[in-house]
């Protein structure tokens, strides 16, 4: 049977935010949860669905993936369904223990093991033309980090962690309530199964530190604004011998004082004067690397388009080069000498209501019209 939609299946629409879906997955997930139903084959079903959904929607980049290629994406990036419960590999109690608290934590309950660390993001500025060629740039984060001196126990050099002895390393406390099997987290550790006599002076336990660290980001050319760069496991530490997560660097490229951009092609306005429309002429066009001469010809209109070849940005992540895209604007003289002025009268005279193809064409129209 085909898979239904992910964004149908956690009932959010496709531009929803990380908020939203996580609402929605809580309150389905305990709908649905196999606790709240036992032996009711179809929750677990729905339920096990859920927990797949969530686990691409819920990341930034299986949900990318997703959207673009629908469920033939789930193959190109390490999700596989068939390892564990809904694609997680973790224990149950460990993914949703968030959201049931202590509910539904007692039956197979295993302490917390290792996590991952969050994700971060960076917003990055940077040029129109270093956006155009390429860039490195030098960014500092601040994120957590493993602690050196305990290795991430967050116990004293010298000494490691202990078994809870009130919970026995479950990191839980069972109870009969009435006809009920009650579980609730270790008061005394926690939920962590494990307690720390002497802490690490340097991390005052948490295994982790602030830190803030200086990378370098290679910017390709040809990013634009909204482009993301991933820098795997440049974002926070793990946990408990967990990996880290990644850092997400978002460009926003400047705006530029002649250039705007479509795509890979550069656009760009350029004023010549009407003697030089109406003559031809040869001029100065601007572009990324540097001054072009280019043609203008005879009886060039305002607002006439010329495209330079392979002037324009590179394309990301493959080969070649857009074009420049120049449009000639006409610009009319507002200050005229005398003599100027009887030579366009002149000009005038003789030239009549023919001098100009479009002009003739429009006053043909008109007249026409008026019978």
């Amino acid at each position: 049977m085909a898979k239904r939609d992910y964004y149908e299946v956690l009932g959010v629409h496709k531009n929803a935010s990380d908020a939203e879906i996580k609402k929605a997955y809580r309150r389905l997930a305990l709908q649905f949860h196999p606790d709240k139903n036992p032996g009711n084959k179809e929750s677990e079903g729905k339920f096990k669905e859920l927990a797949e959904a969530y686990e691409i929607i819920s990341d930034p980049e299986k949900r990318a993936r997703y959207d673009q290629f629908g469920h033939a994406g789930e193959n190109l990036g390490g999700f596989r369904p068939e390892e564990g419960f809904g694609g997680f590999s973790g224990d149950v109690g460990d993914i949703f223990g968030d959201i049931f608290g202590d509910v539904f934590r007692g039956r197979g309950y295993r302490p917390r093991g290792a996590e991952r660390g969050s994700d971060l993001r960076y917003n990055l500025e940077i040029s129109f033309d270093e956006a155009a060629f390429g860039t490195e740039a030098h960014i500092k984060i601040p994120r957590a980090q493993e602690c050196a001196q305990c290795k991430g126990s967050g116990a004293k050099h010298g000494t490691s962690p202990t078994v809870c002895p009130t919970c026995g390393g479950t990191g839980q406390v069972r109870f009969q309530q009435g006809f009920f099997s009650v579980s609730r987290t270790c008061s005394q550790c926690r939920g962590e199964g494990r307690i720390i006599k002497d802490k690490c002076p340097e991390c005052a336990g948490e295994g982790r530190v602030r830190v803030s660290k200086t990378l370098s980001i290679k910017v390709p050319a040809g990013v634009e604004t909204g482009s993301r760069l991933r820098l795997q496991g440049e974002g926070e530490a793990g946990s408990r011998g967990g990996p880290s997560g990644d850092l997400y660097v978002v460009i926003t490229v400047k705006e530029h004082p002649i250039f705007t951009r479509d795509g890979e092609d550069v656009l760009c306005d350029v004023p010549i004067f009407f003697t030089q429309a109406a003559l031809g002429a040869e001029i100065d066009v601007p572009t990324i690397e540097g001054k072009v001469k280019m043609k203008v010809p005879q009886g060039t209109q305002s607002g006439a388009h010329f495209r330079l070849k392979g002037k324009g940005i590179a394309k990301l992540g493959g080969y070649g080069r857009g074009d420049q895209i120049v449009k000639v604007i006409v610009e009319t003289p507002t200050k005229l000498t005398q003599k100027q002025k009887e030579l366009l009268d002149e000009f005038a005279k003789i030239s009549g209501h023919d001098v100009n193809p479009m002009s003739k064409s429009f006053f043909d129209k008109v007249r026409y019209l008026l019978g």
